[in-house]
């Protein structure tokens, strides 16, 4: 993670209780007393020193003190001091994602639902942009006298079929040429390229070959007009339980527009390990009671796409943060498999 900020300085102690409290919390998403702290031995001090020790705490910003309780919570200060600080070393964990021979669609839809599902939080994957692929391989398929099916693979294993119907009874020997044409001109060329449309183009085809090509240029063109990620999303109903109405139709929102998400996926590409937010530091407001927990993966020296977790702010953060860790490293994997294969 990022170099974290030194944060007020606090005893040996004080940095105990901060971690019992937040440790606690977690387990109950409950205010904790000084009784409970108490009986803690690890502790070793009385409800009259911890509740000194909670008041100091509270003064520094690191905990508050609930109206409805004689408890403390963590604040989001509290928790980013325990990320920061006194979080234990992230465990290893190796999360089984059998990425292997999987396309493009299929391994983002099952990470993001393996992690949710190992989590119980909302599990968030962003997919390459599409014009990070490459065109792989092309075919012009005749299905009827006046029909043809034009078939592109990319490089991300994903398939897309258009089918155009001529006034014309076609010529075999023309089908044939568009094929051999358009896989000499077009593979190996991103679909976000702006040279794709160029390289369809050459002044010396005739007018019937270049009337076939004008025909099925939108296999092409539709390829890159869809360009932006796609998110993968999962465990939504895990997260809007015991949520109030209006936090869960802020956070539906967000998740049907999805720009805003976006834009806060993108700003853990350029960091190269693992980001973590907490409460108001998310920049979206419908996160603002939540924490986010996010990861890169790509290329080497080319980031493209994230793995993320959200949850309530007393998730378990080095869980989230070993997992999160993982997931990531095995899709860098995969796609260096995909796009260098």
């Amino acid at each position: 993670m990022a170099t974290p900020d030194p944060g007020p300085e606090l005893s040996v102690r004080q940095q105990l209780v901060l971690r019992k409290v937040v440790r606690v919390y977690q387990q109950t998403d409950l205010p904790v007393g000084s009784k409970s702290l108490a009986s803690d031995e690890e502790i070793a001090a009385g409800p009259s020193t911890i509740r000194n020790e909670l008041a100091t705490l509270e003064q520094q910003g690191l905990l508050q003190h609930p109206h409805t309780s004689a408890g403390r919570i963590p604040t989001d200060a509290g928790l980013r001091y325990y990320v920061d600080h006194l979080l234990d070393e992230t465990p290893v964990v190796r999360v089984d994602l059998d990425l292997i021979r999987r396309e493009l669609d299929a391994a983002m839809r099952l990470v993001s639902a393996r992690l949710s599902d190992l989590t119980d939080l909302l599990a968030v994957v962003s997919a390459p942009p599409l014009g990070t692929a490459t065109i792989r391989h092309i075919e012009v398929l005749p299905l009827q006298p006046h029909v043809v099916a034009v078939v592109v693979i990319t490089s991300t294993g994903g398939v897309t079929r258009r089918v155009f119907t001529f006034p014309e009874r076609l010529d075999t020997g023309l089908v044939n040429w568009a094929a051999e044409y358009l896989n000499e001109r077009l593979v190996g060329t991103g679909l976000g390229a702006r040279t794709l449309q160029t390289r369809l183009r050459d002044a010396g085809l005739g007018r019937r070959e270049s009337a076939f090509l004008d025909t099925i240029t939108p296999t092409f063109t539709d390829l890159e007009d869809g360009g932006e990620e796609s998110l993968y999303v999962e465990g939504t109903a895990r997260l809007m339980r015991g949520r109030d109405l209006s936090a869960a139709s802020e956070l539906l929102e967000m998740l049907e527009q999805r720009r805003s998400l976006l834009g806060q996926l993108r700003a853990a590409l350029g960091t190269g390990e693992v980001v973590v937010r907490i409460g108001a530091e998310n920049p979206d407001p419908a996160l603002r009671t939540l924490s986010h927990v996010a990861g890169a993966y790509g290329l080497p020296r080319r980031p493209l796409g994230t793995v993320s977790l959200i949850g309530p702010l007393g998730m378990d953060y080095a869980a989230s943060i070993a997992v999160v860790r993982s997931a990531a490293a095995q899709l860098s994997s995969y796609v260096t498999d995909v796009y260098e294969s």
